[in-house]
């Protein structure tokens, strides 16, 4: 297995595309599967559509959800930061896609997007692995 981390700075944004260097890793390694984790407590991985709306519909939907304020027993940083912590339940800190020559084998309106509502800590790191099949 290969494996590298990525640098993430997400800033005040609740979603961040890092399709193109999940892409960048696996090319030439040829076929197999990628796997994408991001080691934080508070942040979590998705595949959807991007450019569309759907980055501000997710963000309505998760503060629907999960509103940030004073309802949560996890009670350190920011007033609301219990919901972070919560996120990952709802969005999964990992997920594998198959690779076939080096490309990611997405469909034609997939991105791979870091959804992170912790603003607390706007660098993240995304730990990229890719095992030969």
């Amino acid at each position: 297995m290969e494996s590298t981390l990525i640098e993430v700075h997400s800033g005040s944004h609740v979603t961040t595309d890092i399709t193109g260097q999940v892409q960048q890793f696996c090319e030439g390694r040829g076929d197999g599967l990628c796997s994408v984790f991001v080691p934080h407590a508070t942040a979590g991985v998705a595949l959807f559509e991007t450019g569309s709306g759907t980055e501000e519909d997710v963000e309505s939907f998760l503060e629907d959800v999960l509103p940030r304020d004073t309802r949560y027993r996890h009670r350190h940083g920011s007033p609301g930061h219990g919901r972070d912590h919560v996120l990952p339940a709802f969005i999964s800190p990992s997920l594998t896609i198959p690779v076939l020559e080096g490309r990611l084998q997405l469909g034609t309106w997939q991105s791979v997007v870091l959804v992170d509502t912790n603003g607390d800590n706007p660098r993240r790191q995304v730990r990229v692995s890719f095992l030969h099949g």
